[in-house]
């Protein structure tokens, strides 16, 4: 195993990190400030136009997709671990570079089951960051942790795919730029249980999709929006199937993968700024007639927050070399080790970022609070830790059959 990044990584890095200094940090508050002046917090704050610009002339922009475009030559998983993490410090980071999720999984299958019509019509505009995109697969009625329960019809009839089901937690669909959303269904509920689901493109606009409801999370009403979306009676032709019919679970799969590695490296840049917050935090403040990094319960924190990171990044990278070394299958359960593993040790970490603050810890004056419910998703997106605590159980009980 070698983990050492390429010299293009490293130039990427360097590049990366002096751009989160002089524009993605200072932008946070302006971006906050924007959001609350327009009284919309779903609104598109204009600060990320400059940030856009500034990340596209550095050469960071889509830096997530393994595929060959004219934005980029195409990273190894080991080489965008690192930037996803620098990333990671930041809740504006990945979108000024083009890499948020949920577009970055929507483009990769894009590039991989697209036809060369949805190809142009989505996929160039997404690569470009002209518009957003949303992926519709969790529903409220079924545990949606087993994709096989999805209930969401999908009827075709003639040359058109008839449409009904409902959908919540659409992460993204409530940003004024989300033009499309791939959306999972079954159109053959008598095929074996894996082949009954399809994905297929509907535009936000076609008539039948309701806007229910934009929903809170942690109290936190995010600017792209995590949306309840009834489908009724929705029409659109059957070349908007993604890939083939019958193939949706097999491409959630695919989708899935990469998206959860991202969603870890960016777990760990979180986890490295609240331990840099917390270790400004003690230095600074006086307490019993010394500071407070002088108390033994303090330094306890510090050292095992630094442990423990390092020991969830040393997974990070092995799930992330084995990606390229043998594929998302291959990497299965280093993927699932990892997506239990790195959630857990950022909240363990920014909980005692936060304890070190005391009560400005649980305030917005810092991004601590945001972090947490942000991070605390993450226990559940992309498949609960359970489901993957059972996906790595199976795979070691295997070995002793």
């Amino acid at each position: 195993m070698d983990f050492a990044f390429s010299p293009q990584c490293e130039e990427l890095r360097t590049t990366l990190l002096d751009f989160m200094d002089s524009y993605v940090y200072p932008a946070e508050a302006v971006y906050h400030r924007q959001i609350v002046e327009s009284g919309d917090p779903h609104t598109f704050p204009p600060v990320f136009d400059d940030l856009k610009a500034e990340a596209r002339k550095r050469g960071l922009w889509n830096l997530f997709l393994p595929h060959k475009t004219q934005w980029t030559d195409g990273l190894s998983n080991l080489d965008y671990a690192p930037l996803a993490e620098i990333m990671g410090r930041s809740h504006i980071a990945s979108q000024a570079c083009n890499c948020s999720a949920p577009d970055t999984g929507n483009m990769e299958i894009l590039t991989m089951f697209g036809t060369p019509e949805q190809q142009e019509q989505w996929l160039q505009p997404l690569l470009e960051g002209e518009i957003r995109s949303a992926f519709a697969m969790t529903e409220p009625d079924v545990a949606s942790s087993d994709a096989t329960n999805i209930e969401c019809s999908i009827r075709r009839e003639g040359d058109e795919y008839v449409i009904n089901g409902r959908k919540w937690f659409i992460s993204g669909a409530a940003d004024p730029r989300c033009r499309i959303l791939i959306v999972m269904g079954k159109t053959d509920p008598s095929a074996s249980r894996h082949l009954q689901q399809s994905m297929v493109l509907v535009p936000l606009d076609t008539p039948g999709v309701h806007m229910e409801r934009a929903i809170p999370v942690f109290g936190y009403m995010d600017q792209e929006g995590h949306c309840e979306i009834t489908f009724r009676d929705v029409r659109v032709p059957v070349t908007n199937v993604l890939g083939e019919e019958g193939g949706g679970f097999a491409i959630a799969q695919a989708r899935l993968g990469p998206g959860r590695i991202h969603h870890c490296m960016r777990c760990i840049g979180a986890a490295e700024r609240a331990l840099e917050l917390m270790t400004v935090r003690v230095r600074e403040r006086q307490a019993f007639g010394g500071p407070l990094s002088h108390q033994g319960v303090i330094q306890e924190w510090i050292a095992d927050s630094r442990i423990e990171i390092e020991q969830v990044r040393l997974l990070t990278l092995k799930a992330a070399w084995l990606m390229d070394s043998v594929g998302a299958k291959g990497a299965r359960t280093e993927i699932a080790a990892i997506k239990v593993a790195a959630p857990n040790v950022a909240l363990r970490v920014i909980d005692r970022a936060i304890q070190a603050h005391g009560a400005m810890g649980v305030s917005d004056d810092t991004p601590l609070a945001a972090m947490y419910a942000g991070i605390r998703t993450l226990r559940i997106a992309d498949g609960p830790d359970e489901v993957h605590r059972r996906t790595v159980a199976q795979r070691e009980l295997r070995r002793y059959e």
